[in-house]
């Protein structure tokens, strides 16, 4: 899925910061598009409630894999996250309001934590092997 007229943009996003892909920028855009089509009002959301939207999209998307594929795009940590959104603000793609900063994404959750606990078992099996 192409953003609509930032072909161009991502381009040079892309030559300048070499840190993540072209598809990490695109799965953050569909994201944000999921988190917003979430509020009843569509209204600007915090970095915070960015971060809760990607991490559900994420786990719909790619399920057990999800920390992998985002690895494999360059993302690893939230922090990530901020850095994809702020070359899309500073290149006039999404907007910001006075609030918002980079900082709201630092910290956020633990990778392994978000994307990897959702499929581990939640008790170890008991099992017998009883010899009769």
């Amino acid at each position: 899925m192409k953003m609509p007229h930032t072909e161009n943009v991502l381009e040079r996003i892309l030559k300048r910061d070499l840190r993540y892909t072209e598809e990490a920028y695109f799965f953050v855009r569909e994201a944000l598009d999921h988190t917003v089509r979430k509020l009843e009002n569509h209204r600007h959301i915090s970095g915070k409630e960015l971060l809760s939207g990607i991490r559900e999209y994420a786990l719909s998307e790619y399920g057990p894999v999800t920390k992998r594929v985002l690895s494999e795009w360059g993302i690893n940590e939230c922090i990530d996250f901020g850095h994809i959104v702020f070359n899309l603000v500073n290149e006039g793609l999404l907007g910001k309001t006075e609030e918002d900063s980079i900082d709201d994404f630092s910290g956020g959750y633990d990778f392994a934590e978000a994307f990897e606990q959702p499929f581990r078992p939640s008790a170890p099996l008991a099992c017998s092997l009883d010899a009769e």
